[in-house]
């Protein structure tokens, strides 16, 4: 029986008079990951810091690993971690060096710097001093202190951001591989295609409320539509596009009518992106 790892309810924070997250409720299952998709500013970072018990919400409710953060954020910190955009790394330290501090903040035994750093692509470069670091390489060891507590949970915050591809693609299949470890993965993003790579369900925030919550396939189908997309040569030799929408009574003869009457070069499906269903729902979008 799949249990909860995350159970939120009514959860609200202010910056002032500006509300940043405004009444939320979800839940997240033990082992998913979850994308929690919407532009900056849309309160992503605050949940993030309300469910890590770094602030206290104005109210509602937040259990993390069955405990209630908002009463015993310590104890939910010593089985989490936590990847945020802006690193804070100690820059005059190595890499070894930042690993093994948190160790012994948590209290860690035999703990192997080494293999961390490979896990991660720093092989090699653990003794180097963090300022040498590119920006990939430092958001790497970011995920690699995240890990060191071999956490239940798993927040990331925009942790591909700005990053070369080999980079991103690198902190995505460590994403991937703790998820078959069974860690859940809070992943908080703007990037529609990550989440719709990664993510079993996505969240959509928009001025602090969640606006829809399902897998990204169940929102395709539920607000985009299905269409094939042709490419045709004109007689000139020019290209022209022909959209064919999939679910229409005619669609088989209309299909038939393309192939009979014109050249078809290309033909394609295509689908609603996450990006064309969040201005669906917000009329915005999500960079």
């Amino acid at each position: 029986m799949t249990t909860n790892a995350i159970e939120v309810e009514n959860l609200t924070y202010q910056y002032g008079e500006l509300v940043a997250v405004d009444h939320i409720s979800f839940e997240v299952r033990e082992g998913e990951i979850l994308g929690f998709l919407g532009p900056n500013g849309a309160g992503k970072s605050t949940t993030v810091k309300m469910l890590t018990g770094q602030l206290m919400p104005r109210s509602g409710k937040a259990f993390v690993l069955g405990t209630d953060v908002t009463r015993y954020p310590k104890q939910v910190q010593a089985q989490i971690g936590i990847c945020f955009e802006i690193t804070n790394l100690y820059e005059k330290m190595s890499a070894i060096e930042n690993l093994k501090l948190f160790a012994r903040l948590f209290g860690m035994q035999d703990f192997d710097a080494e293999a961390l750093l490979q896990r991660v692509g720093l092989g090699g470069r653990g003794r180097d001093l963090v300022e040498r670091y590119s920006k990939g390489m430092k958001q790497r060891l970011m995920v690699a202190r995240a890990l060191v507590n071999r956490p239940s949970i798993l927040f990331l915050d925009e942790p591909t951001d700005g990053l070369d591809p080999v980079s991103s693609e690198a902190i995505r299949n460590i994403i991937l591989e703790e998820r078959e470890r069974g860690a859940t993965v809070f992943l908080t993003t703007h990037d529609m295609h990550e989440a719709d790579k990664l993510a079993d369900r996505v969240a959509f925030i928009n001025q602090g409320k969640i606006v829809a919550l399902d897998s990204p396939h169940a929102l395709k189908q539920r607000y985009g539509k299905r269409a094939l997309k042709a490419e045709v040569a004109l007689p000139d030799g020019s290209l022209v596009s022909r959209e064919i929408l999939l679910d229409h009574q005619n669609t088989a003869q209309v299909v038939s009518k393309l192939f009979s009457e014109e050249q078809v070069v290309t033909l394609h499906s295509e689908e609603a992106t996450l990006e064309d269903i969040f201005i669906h729902l917000t009329g915005r979008g999500l960079a």
